[in-house]
């Protein structure tokens, strides 16, 4: 049986991010990860200023920001395509010194991540199934039967965490009423604006075009709908024009562009707000502790923001069991504050009722821009 003194369960943008973080700051940790091997999936990601502030205060920063794209403006429209609200993000960038609409593919930040690693850190093909605290240590059970004895633990195995059920077993995970495909097309339609990113709301219906590097884009399309409906699993292009082919120039196009076999499918899910991420020498870390429906962009963000805070609390206390206590303090609230934010913004997004639909309409476009830009302060003071 190996020993660990720092074990990292999963190899996502969080647990990545952690293990780069750690190591720029001397400690030596091992990142358990359940894929048998990298590959180039997922679609892509829009990180806000205190992503990208995060990565700067780990280090890599520049790294990142070289893989993706910076946007201008982002916006919120109406079916016909007339805006609703938007944020001017070069003015943003200028009033807070900070990059706020930042894009890449989930793959490509992959790659720089794994490139920020010291060589053997990530251990491929070892998926937890199963824990037991012994002592003042920890021994993890992987799926292969192989037992690692760790003096430490950081559960960063996302939303459906093995680690969490096993501490909190009644902490699952809560359907939020609308469904979501997502998809990645090489070009950009005409009519698509190459520097910003836009939600169009519909009733009951969202659709999202995020550009990325290398004249890509990226889109999300949302639909209010039963819990694991195998028909929505099975929609495919035809099935989503159905519902999105009248929404404005260039939506249509971009899913009559999207290959059949690039569309993702996902019901949206989050975690009601746990009052405890620290249980000792275990520790729960992003989606793990705190997974937020996608309306505010800060599924991501949040667990980017946990590393840096995370790695300056260890760097503050010997014990690693004192910082957990410590980053749980540092945490709890304001993850508590942007889930509940984002599941109230999806309710409003998500509206059907033609009459409520006018009103929240309406009161977008005279929403002032120093509501975002507290909003943006928020986010940027507390990361």
């Amino acid at each position: 049986m190996n020993h660990d003194n720092l074990a990292i369960l999963g190899g996502g943008i969080g647990g990545l991010s952690l293990a780069i973080a750690l190591q720029r700051k001397g400690f030596n940790v091992t990142v358990y990860e359940a894929a048998p091997k990298i590959q180039p999936l997922g679609a892509g990601l829009g990180l806000a200023a205190n992503a990208v502030k995060a990565f700067m205060d780990i280090g890599i920063g520049e790294a990142v920001l070289k893989a993706g794209k910076v946007l201008k403006a982002l916006r919120i429209k109406d079916q016909q395509g007339n805006t609703l609200t938007e944020t001017d993000s070069e003015k943003i960038m200028a009033r807070f010194g900070v990059i706020n609409n930042f894009t890449i593919h989930r793959a490509d930040l992959h790659e720089v991540l794994l490139d920020q690693l010291h060589p053997g850190t990530l251990q491929l093909n070892r998926r937890c199934v199963d824990l037991e605290q012994q002592g003042p240590g920890t021994i993890l059970k992987f799926s292969d039967g192989r037992y690692t004895l760790a003096d430490h633990v950081i559960a960063c195995d996302g939303i459906h965490s093995v680690v969490r059920k096993k501490l909190i077993p009644e902490a699952t995970p809560r359907y939020a009423g609308y469904t979501c495909w997502r998809g990645v097309i090489d070009r950009l339609p005409p009519e698509t604006d190459p520097d910003e990113t836009s939600e169009t709301w519909g009733a009951g219906s969202r659709f999202g075009i995020v550009p990325l590097s290398k004249n890509r884009i990226y889109w999300f399309a949302c639909l209010n709908a039963k819990a694991n409906d195998p028909r929505m699993q099975a929609y495919k292009n035809a099935d989503l024009l159905r519902h999105f082919g009248h929404f404005h120039k260039p939506v249509p196009q971009i899913l009559e562009s999207t290959p059949p076999e690039r569309i993702i499918w996902n019901d949206i899910i989050d975690l009601r707000p746990l009052k405890k991420f620290a249980f000792g020498n275990i520790l729960l870390m992003g989606d793990a502790a705190h997974a937020t429906t996608p309306n505010m962009g800060q599924g991501a963000c949040m667990a980017i923001e946990d590393a840096a805070v995370l790695a300056r609390c260890m760097e503050e206390h010997r014990s690693p069991s004192e910082a957990f206590l410590q980053f749980e303090q540092k945490r709890i609230a304001r993850t508590t504050t942007i889930v509940n934010k984002s599941w109230s913004i999806g309710k409003v997004a998500q509206l059907e009722n033609r009459f409520l639909i006018v009103l929240r309409n309406a009161a977008l476009k005279l929403t002032p821009t120093s509501v975002t830009e507290n909003q943006i302060r928020f986010l940027i003071q507390g990361s």
